[in-house]
């Protein structure tokens, strides 16, 4: 079949790999029809490697995706061929104590698609354990289903800050995984949320999406902003765009007793000044990809709470995923995400 391909830093192809065969027992096999490209994925495309994940082989790259199951393995009863579902790319062994306690997402032994030596999805077949497939509405396209991905993150960032209804929400950083937590914010209740970055067209985007105030943190503050929206500041704060600066942001924005969550990743180390978040009495989360969030962003988006399709800018057949690539490398200030359909 054919997938695309990193052979190494800088070179992408489509290529011939060896197809997946029939699904065994727990498994189903799918069609891939939409797949979106991750930050993740450029940078492995660039760089090569994340931190202690390098790509030491050829890697099939790709992790938010959709598609329409061909095939269903034995001991399978909750899905059937021809049912069109949203695959969750994260596999645990589901045996650990980590596994066990229902943090899966943190399981030391979890095969993450497109995260060396895994391939990934951006191929024609995938074969995945059905229990972390999730059948699709029919108002909702695969496009909407290789979505679901990103906006797993920002319901559980919403989760883990414990986003309320009522509470107003801040958040840094206003690209892929900004939006997403600001669709997830104002779907769990929030009465208002001040969103901050440095692109006027993702600010704007924001606005667009429901934000309340969209601050320009070149020439603005965020934590003047919330505390003008409050009188006190955010009642949950969180970070999605991996500037070091962004938690000292943060951190002045939160209203004493908040709740602030990390979610972005960037540049280490990051500096953060406890005793300005200890005097407020500040609760701090991290967030590592997401666990039990994928029904519920589905849900979300099949009762129209959530629209994602609106984050979509271009889309591309899967014979110009070169150029797909090419675009995510160097996108245009406007740029949202970019979906290669099968």
């Amino acid at each position: 079949m054919k997938a695309v391909l990193l052979r190494k830093p800088g070179d992408l192809a489509i290529a011939e790999v060896a197809d997946p065969g029939p699904a065994p027992a727990g498994h189903v096999r799918v069609r891939v029809g939409a797949v979106g490209i991750c930050g993740s994925d450029v940078h492995y495309y660039e760089h090569g490697r994340i931190g202690d994940f390098v790509v030491r082989s050829p890697m099939v790259l790709g992790h938010e995706t959709a598609g329409t199951i061909e095939e269903v393995g034995p001991g399978v009863e909750t899905l059937k061929r021809g049912d069109r579902v949203a695959m969750e790319p994260g596999v645990p062994c589901g045996s650990c104590d980590v596994c066990r306690g229902g943090r899966y997402n943190l399981c030391p032994d979890i095969r993450f698609w497109a995260t060396p030596p895994v391939d990934g999805s951006l191929a024609e077949y995938v074969v995945h354990p059905a229990s972390f497939a999730y059948r699709l509405p029919a108002t909702m396209s695969l496009a909407d289903g290789a979505l679901i991905e990103p906006l797993a993150v920002g319901v559980h960032a919403c989760r883990r800050g414990g986003v309320a209804p009522g509470d107003v929400v801040a958040i840094t950083g206003a690209g892929t995984i900004g939006a997403v937590t600001l669709m997830a914010a104002l779907a769990f209740g929030a009465s208002r949320v001040v969103v901050s970055d440095v692109v006027p067209e993702r600010l704007e985007r924001a606005r667009r999406l429901g934000a309340s105030e969209a601050v320009d943190a070149r020439t603005a503050s965020l934590a003047s902003t919330a505390r003008a929206t409050t009188g006190r500041g955010a009642d949950v704060a969180i970070e999605c765009s991996g500037h070091p600066g962004a938690p000292a942001a943060l951190i002045d924005a939160t209203a004493p007793g908040g709740h602030i969550v990390l979610v972005g990743m960037g540049p280490q180390p990051v500096p953060i000044d406890t005793v300005a978040a200890m005097v407020k009495e500040l609760d701090v989360s991290t967030v590592f990809r997401y666990a039990h969030a994928y029904q519920t962003a589905i849900d979300l988006v099949a009762t129209g709470r959530i629209r994602p399709e609106v984050l979509v800018t271009d889309r591309f057949p899967f014979d110009r995923a070169i150029d797909a690539f090419a675009l995510a490398r160097r996108p245009a200030p406007g740029t949202g995400k970019i979906v290669i359909e099968l």
